[in-house]
């Protein structure tokens, strides 16, 4: 089993590099990567989106489907979450060619809820949410353009790690990009064009948007249509060169325009970047992003900065099954920022261990440390997690 496992490691870095990251001819679509990632979800512990590879036919649509869960545990001084097990997200990804140049991609996840039974009538035990819906229109692979909600190609965890927690090395997310976070908008709905050029072997990839922005709140995209009539865009360029092996470096740059009740409206730019080295040994990945805010038609100005720098190792003996990580991450939001009031500043550290004890299965342990204001005490927690995928 561990040989096996050992192989399979191998397996995951070439196919996290090929998907997540734009493997040479090939754009990080989150569509074809959804489609791409999931053929071979067991023999990858990261991966850029998931479905079921579609096997070699000419018989249409050709539909598949595959799932994630997962169990946890946490223990921590001053709760920011759950205490003692708790279910995490259950999630399906839908995958199916309609054609030899049109697919579609849908992600659907189910959230226990901390109310359930409460209320009249009773709270559901679960929140549905359609995570993302894409259908592709693939040209070739300098151009393809795809329409629906995606995750915001605004940063690379983003469109990296989706739903599904079995994909990524950590537990957490880092806190910049959580899901229901308000730091950067994680989903996006809209039409995205992207594609890919080989540049001498660098490897230039390009995705540029259009679509809703943040909605009424901004934590959640305009899924029911803009609020304000401003479409926001966005574009991300990144580069994956030949000669070292899993490395991407790029940015992006994001607009939209703010419209919250009882508010005036602010204009939103989004400048991020970052570095990633996508190995299994070693992981390295940094991001930072700047959000700045602008009243229309007024003088308040402020800027918010995040950043976050995790790296892992996958351990060469005891059949490579064994990944620790570490993860620092800082949140400074600006105190005169009213589209941000209440989101809170950071300064954090997360250690832990990853041990595959399957292809499709990991468990995973991790302590936070962390500080929300300078003078006040830190919190600490221990977080204990088995997630798998099916």
């Amino acid at each position: 089993m561990a040989s096996r496992l050992g192989d399979s490691v191998t397996l995951r870095s070439a196919l996290v590099v090929a998907v997540s990251l734009c493997a040479p001819g090939r754009a990080a679509s989150q569509e074809d990567t959804a489609r791409t990632s999931s053929a071979t979800a067991a023999q990858s512990t990261h991966a850029d989106q998931t479905g079921r590879d579609a096997p070699a036919t000419t018989e249409y649509p050709a539909f598949h489907l595959s799932g994630f869960g997962d169990v946890a545990f946490s223990d921590q001084n001053k709760s920011e979450g759950p205490r003692g097990f708790s279910e995490g997200q259950f999630v399906l990804h839908f995958a199916s060619a309609l054609s030899p140049r049109v697919n579609f991609f849908g992600e659907l996840s189910f959230t226990p809820r901390a109310d359930a039974g409460s209320g009249t009538p009773p709270a559901t035990g679960f929140n549905a949410e359609v995570e993302r819906v894409i259908i592709r229109f693939d040209r070739n692979d300098q151009l393809k353009v795809s329409f629906g909600r995606y995750h915001t190609p605004v940063n690379w965890w983003n469109t990296a790690f989706h739903h599904g927690q079995w994909l990524q090395t950590t537990i957490s997310r880092p806190e910049m990009v959580q899901f229901g976070g308000r730091f950067i908008p994680v989903h996006f709905v809209g039409a995205l064009a992207e594609g890919t050029f080989p540049a001498a072997g660098w490897n230039l990839n390009y995705q540029a948007g259009i679509g809703n922005g943040r909605g009424n709140v901004i934590s959640r995209a305009g899924d029911a249509g803009d609020n304000n009539g401003r479409p926001a865009w966005l574009l991300n360029v990144f580069v994956s060169p030949d000669r070292v092996f899993g490395l991407q470096v790029g940015g992006s740059l994001y607009f939209d325009r703010i419209s919250l009740a009882g508010r005036p409206e602010f204009s939103e730019r989004i400048a991020a970047a970052h570095a990633v080295w996508h190995r299994e040994d070693p992981e390295v990945i940094a991001e930072i992003a700047d959000v700045h805010h602008q009243e229309l038609g007024g003088l308040l100005a402020a800027s918010s900065l995040a950043y976050y720098i995790q790296t892992a190792y996958r351990l060469p003996s005891f059949g490579r099954l064994w990944k620790p990580y570490y993860r620092f991450e800082h949140i400074d939001i600006d105190a005169a920022d009213p589209v941000f009031a209440g989101v809170p500043n950071l300064d954090g550290s997360t250690v832990g261990v990853r041990y595959d004890i399957s292809t499709y299965a990991a468990i995973k342990s991790e302590v936070r440390v962390r500080r929300r204001v300078s003078d006040q005490p830190r919190m600490d927690g221990w977080f204990l997690q088995i997630s798998f995928t099916f």
